[in-house]
């Protein structure tokens, strides 16, 4: 007569390989269901062997995995064609000027720098303080009453005695006057995109004077 082999030999064969195969990783691929699907016919007693419906079943479920394994493969392979794609015709605005949130903008040898705020409210005034990177102030913008809405501004680069400042960076502090109280407004300064890169799965442009910025965070491009 044929031994049959123990019941609790085989689930604990079985069992350690799944332990084995989880230190490994927290996701059971195809390959290890497949393994696991033959210790299991190995290990099965052979005076009670496993049912054909059962078997067909873990058939089944190895076809699925084995689906889902490529449809994964399939989705990040897209994935990475598609990042690679939108990062080649973002460097067509390699040079070019757009407008991002901030309050620091680099003037260049044209002697103009051009930027917008957000007002919320219809404002009585509107006062826009330049300092240079040294915090100094160089000069003080005085506007009268504007109608809310996104509105635009622009510099000569000039200090208040009309003589013209060095290239560099300077700040722009905009404040409107709203109901008696001086507010704080959002302010958004041009800079020209010096190149492109991938910040994680993040497409970023690296603006002059300002950083590397997501390219979703792009207000407007000139």
């Amino acid at each position: 007569m044929v031994d049959a082999i123990n019941d609790t030999s085989a689930v604990r064969s079985i069992a350690e390989l799944t332990a084995s195969k989880a230190d490994q990783s927290k996701e059971l691929g195809k390959n290890e269901f497949l393994e696991l699907m033959i210790a299991q016919l190995e290990h099965q007693d052979p005076l009670n062997p496993q049912k054909g419906g059962e078997f067909i079943a873990q058939l089944a479920q190895f076809s699925s995995v084995e689906g889902i394994e490529n449809l994964n493969n399939t989705v990040t392979t897209m994935v990475n064609s598609f990042q690679s794609s939108q990062t080649l015709q973002a460097t067509s605005m390699i040079g070019r000027t757009v407008q991002v949130e901030t309050n620091a903008g680099v003037l260049n040898s044209s002697g103009v720098l051009a930027g917008s705020y957000d007002l919320p409210l219809d404002s009585q005034k509107v006062n826009i303080d330049i300092r240079d990177s040294s915090g100094q102030l160089v000069r003080q913008i005085y506007i009268g009453p504007q109608s809310k809405g996104a509105l635009a501004f622009e510099w000569d680069g000039k200090d208040e005695d009309g003589n013209a400042v060095p290239v560099g960076l300077y700040e722009f502090d905009v404040n409107a006057e709203i109901g008696g109280q001086s507010i704080a407004l959002t302010t958004y300064m041009d800079g020209n995109v010096d190149s492109v890169s991938m910040q994680g799965n993040v497409l970023a442009l690296n603006i002059g004077g300002v950083g590397t910025v997501a390219i979703d965070q792009i207000r407007e491009i000139k």
